[in-house]
């Protein structure tokens, strides 16, 4: 069954609207800044040689790069952590990953480079035309790059619309592992929970509890016939002084010996003392009792709502549980090992070992340990080779510092590798 997720791809239109308005300031600055430069050049020609002044250039262009710089990586910065650029607020889309959260600085940073390509061969030119002082060529050379870096960075950027997939990636998109979503029309999934939203996992099938016959309701004699039990105590006069109480119950026949009376035994006695109990509970002369499948109280379950179970009855725990990335759901014990083929060190001989495929072998052998604690999880990163990243709910993306414990809650991911599992409760 297909399940509605609300995400709404950006259109070519808002990521090309969104990407002139992030890449005008860094990329006309530094084109004015050079302009003035090259402008103050002066030539002097003294002994027959021809002496450039450029001072100019490496003065305006210097502090045009250097604007360029900070503001670039001060951009790439915000789009890692929040998914957000100036161009994304005001066109309303977002940058995520493959789970729909924070893309990550690596991702973010080589989608700039993939679209910037042109602006960096160009970058690349103006500094050769200063080394080698082609001042005269300058407008030659550096206008068709300029040209070209801008076809290039448009193409880049509206690459979308030839994703036979939908349109959901670029080119760039496709080598970083990146999605871009248009949070007006639909869900952002940063905020929301990553591509599957908000994960809460359905309660646990319980069995129904069945009925039982009461202990007291009735015992069986080798004869065959039922000897019943009181249904209730009823009042009796107190007999005079020295008299003796009737004991033969209503429903003993007439001639038959009196059966012994019911003791319920005390607070539901250990296991231990029913073989006293049983052994001081004899049967009148003549009858053989036969042990009762309901005899052992302790198997008579205590109905939900009275009051002794709302007096003995613990307040019940969530289950904590866990989800694949590929659909599988499992419950935590309280040690979990996750890894390729995961083994237990010294003292984890008793732990939960979780093995996930990974045919590119991006998760270590044993890469993370899982201690349940309460309304949470504890995860350590066993020194994995390729680390491992929590998401919590909020869309924030925490690196794991290998063998530092971190507490997580449900509603989180856990990145290792390349797989990621959410951590939910039952």
């Amino acid at each position: 069954m297909a399940v509605n997720l609300q995400l709404v791809p950006a259109t070519a239109g808002k990521r090309l609207g969104a990407a002139v308005t992030d890449w005008l300031f860094p990329l006309v600055v530094p084109a004015v800044l050079f302009s003035i430069g090259f402008a103050g050049v002066t030539r002097t020609r003294s002994g027959g040689f021809i002496t450039y002044d450029t001072g100019s250039v490496v003065l305006f262009g210097g502090i045009g790069t250097g604007l360029a710089l900070v503001y670039i990586f001060v951009l790439l910065g915000l789009e890692a952590r929040t998914g957000k650029t100036p161009g994304n607020l005001l066109l309303g889309i977002r940058s995520a990953d493959n789970d729909g959260y924070a893309p990550g600085a690596g991702p973010v940073f080589l989608r700039s480079i993939i679209t910037g390509a042109g602006a960096v061969l160009v970058l690349i030119a103006a500094v050769l035309v200063v080394v080698f002082k082609w001042f005269d060529a300058a407008l030659l050379i550096l206008g068709p790059l300029q040209l070209l870096a801008a076809v290039w960075a448009v193409l880049v950027v509206i690459s979308n619309r030839w994703d036979k997939n939908g349109g959901v990636r670029g080119w760039h998109d496709a080598a970083a592992k990146t999605l871009v979503f248009d949070v007006k029309a639909g869900r952002n999934p940063i905020t929301s929970g990553g591509i599957q939203g908000p994960y809460s996992f359905a309660p646990l099938d319980l069995p129904p509890v069945q009925q039982v016959q009461s202990p007291v309701a009735g015992v069986r004699p080798a004869s065959g016939a039922v000897v019943q039990a009181p249904a209730a105590p009823t009042a009796q006069p107190e007999p005079a002084r020295g008299q003796s109480a009737p004991v033969q119950s209503a429903a003993q026949p007439a001639g038959q010996p009196a059966a012994a009376p019911y003791t319920a035994p005390a607070a539901f006695a250990p296991a231990g003392t029913h073989a006293a109990a049983a052994t001081a509970r004899q049967a009148p002369a003549g009858h053989r009792f036969q042990n009762h499948p309901d005899d052992d109280v302790e198997r008579t379950q205590v109905r939900s709502g009275t009051p002794a179970a709302n007096a003995a009855a613990p307040a019940p725990q969530a289950v904590l549980r866990l989800r694949l990335d590929d659909g599988r759901d499992f419950q935590l014990d309280r040690n979990v090992l996750v890894g390729r083929n995961p083994v237990g060190s010294a003292g984890e001989q008793h732990a939960q070992l979780l093995a996930v495929d990974d045919p590119g072998r991006s998760i270590s052998k044993t890469h993370l340990h899982l201690l349940t604690d309460g309304a949470g999880v504890w995860v350590t990163d066993r020194n994995s080779t390729n680390g491992s990243a929590v998401t919590a709910p909020d869309g924030r993306r925490t690196p794991l510092a290998p063998g530092v414990p971190t507490f997580v809650t449900p509603g989180s991911g856990i990145h290792f590798g390349d797989r990621t599992f959410y951590l939910g409760q039952a």
